[in-house]
């Protein structure tokens, strides 16, 4: 191997490709700077394809909230993801619901699954979704769902 002026390259040691590659997923997935050598348009084309197969997995498990925001669903999930790294597509597709919510922009399909995921399973926003036990009742966008035995039932739908 050469360095850029096609002088051979100085041999790495494990800890410094260990952290090389540290700095190009934090690049690649969390936002972070471009580490020293790499080119910037190929890494930026990487972050930007894994950003889009980051939005397919998330609306696979959020297809209400995918739906609900149609065509902005690509660009929504990219604006929010953009700089964070992944908690997992569940967890992911869980804090930009609430994210979208807290602004008033929460569509009524997201509301209403988003209701329904809180009243089957509590989660914190840092840890796993764990599902409930007793009877519960949550709200989003105007939508409440209820869990009782471990079924949940849309009791009222958003407001369209």
């Amino acid at each position: 191997m050469s360095d850029d002026r096609g002088h051979p390259a100085a041999p790495h040691r494990p800890g410094d490709l260990a952290a090389r590659q540290a700095e190009l997923v934090a690049t690649l997935v969390a936002g972070g700077p471009l580490p020293p050598g790499f080119a910037p348009a190929p890494v930026d084309a990487a972050r930007r394809a894994l950003l889009r197969k980051r939005a397919g997995d998330v609306a696979r498990h959020w297809p209400l909230l995918a739906a609900g925001l149609g065509a902005a669903w690509p660009a929504t999930f990219v604006g929010w993801a953009a700089g964070r790294p992944t908690n997992g597509s569940l967890r992911d597709g869980w804090d930009l619901a609430r994210e979208l919510r807290e602004r008033g922009e929460l569509p009524p399909l997201g509301a209403e699954e988003l209701a329904a995921r809180e009243a089957a399973s509590r989660y914190d926003g840092a840890g796993t979704p764990r599902r409930r036990r007793l009877p519960s009742v949550a709200h989003a966008g105007g939508a409440v769902a209820v869990q009782l035995a471990g079924r949940v039932r849309l009791l009222r739908p958003a407001r369209r």
